[in-house]
Formats: structure tokens, sequence, C-alpha cells
């Protein structure tokens, strides 16, 4: 049996669709018969239902997953304010430890065949004083997609991005375009400018082109994605 897989999911930015993006891959690993499951470490903004403290976006990640993960386990650190990470946990006095996400992806790992681990914001936002997200994909030391949100700006965005992940010594195994601004300028000539530029720099591929879908629907950008080629990617950097 093959070694279970597991993938850091991030960002150009916040709002970008990087939970629409994993809740796709989430559906797509499980098209192609891998139990998976998802990892939200850090999710910021809560709501109450029948008495439960719940997030949207873990809320999208488990209706995916075809393995759902104990609520500690997939999300560590749930915090109420719907702020950057290091300022909803000093409002709650609670300190971002990158150890117990590393133990709870340990135990991710022996439930499923994959996981995939949805960052917080952006690669680089701050976890504490000293540490950001990218710390936490570093001591994951997981291979990182990254979700590049196609509106004005985008290129550089992408490229500072990807610049990050290689500088902290992680595999970049791909990239999905996902369409937010549906009235963007130019769109199909930006994807290919960072098409070119991935490929030659990074040997990263682009994995798929989510279109601006409303509602957003993770069966529907599931369609768009290459999987073979990321399932790949995945198991030649293990």
């Amino acid at each position: 049996m093959s070694a279970p897989l597991s993938l850091f999911v991030t960002g150009t930015d916040t709002e970008i669709g990087k939970t629409l993006v994993s809740a796709a891959l989430l559906r797509g690993f499980a098209r192609e018969g891998l139990r998976a499951a998802a990892m939200k470490p850090i999710a910021a903004g809560t709501y109450e239902a029948e008495g439960v403290t719940r997030n949207e976006d873990t809320d999208v990640l488990d209706a995916a997953s075809s393995v759902v993960l104990p609520a500690a386990m997939r999300t560590p650190y749930l915090l109420n304010e719907a702020a950057a990470p290091h300022i909803a946990a000093a409002l709650e006095n609670v300190e971002l430890e990158i150890a117990p996400i590393v133990e709870c992806h340990a135990q991710a790992m022996q439930c499923a065949d994959v996981v995939v681990v949805e960052g917080v914001g952006g690669f680089c936002v701050p976890l504490t004083d000293t540490h950001d997200t990218a710390d936490l994909a570093v001591a994951l030391n997981l291979p990182v997609v990254l979700v590049v949100g196609m509106r004005l700006g985008c290129i550089s965005h992408a490229l500072l991005t990807a610049e990050a992940i290689v500088a902290r010594g992680l595999q970049l195994v791909g990239w999905v375009a996902n369409r937010v601004d549906p009235d963007m300028s130019f769109p199909d000539e930006n994807i290919a400018t960072i098409r070119a530029r991935f490929a030659s720099r990074y040997d990263a591929p682009l994995l798929g082109i989510v279109p601006h879908l409303s509602p957003a629907s993770p069966d529907v950008a599931a369609d768009q994605l290459n999987m073979p080629l990321l399932m790949h990617a995945l198991r030649a950097s293990q």
C-alpha cells in the first residue's frame, strides 16, 4: 500500500479561493479512489449553530472530505475574530504554537490516504511575533500547491509567493488559477505569463483553471483540476 500523501495549500492573498480549491482537491482525490481528509490548522471567524462553535471554511472542507477528522484534529486553533491570526489569537490570549499542529497532522496521516492542509491567509501571514504560516509549512515539510487569485496584480503576487515558497526550501508542485474577478482584463494572457514563469523556474505545472463560480461549487471546480498530474508530482516528492 502506498504511503499517505499530503500537501499544503497556500494562496497569493486572502479571499482568493484557497478553501474552494482545497475542497475541490478533496473531491478530486476522492474521485481517484483515495480517502481524503482536510486540515485547516488555524481558522479565524466563527458562528454558533445548535450550540456548537463553527467556521464557514471548515464546514466547506468537512463537506468535501471523504474522511472527516475530529474537529480538534482538523483545526487545533479555532479563533472567534475574523482577523489576521496573530491579532485574533491575541484577543483570546491564545498562543499559536506550531508543534501541536504538526502532531495533529501526524495523527491525520494515520486516518486517510491523503491530507489536504489549507493555510490561513497568504503564505507569510504572522502567527506570533516570531513565526508565520511559512514556518508552519516548513515544519510540516509538505509540497505546496499555490492558488493564484486571478485579478489585477496577480502576476507579481504569484511570482513573489512562489519565490518565498522556494526560498523556504519547499517544493512548489503546482498551481491553480482561480478566476475570482470575472471582469478581469486579459485573464488568459496573465495565466500564460505565470504558467511560463512557473514552468521554467520551478517546474511547477498549471493544475487547472477554475472559472468564476456563483455559488462556489467544489465539485464543479474539481472538474477543472488535473488530479493525475498532481498525484504524480506528490508521489515523486515523497
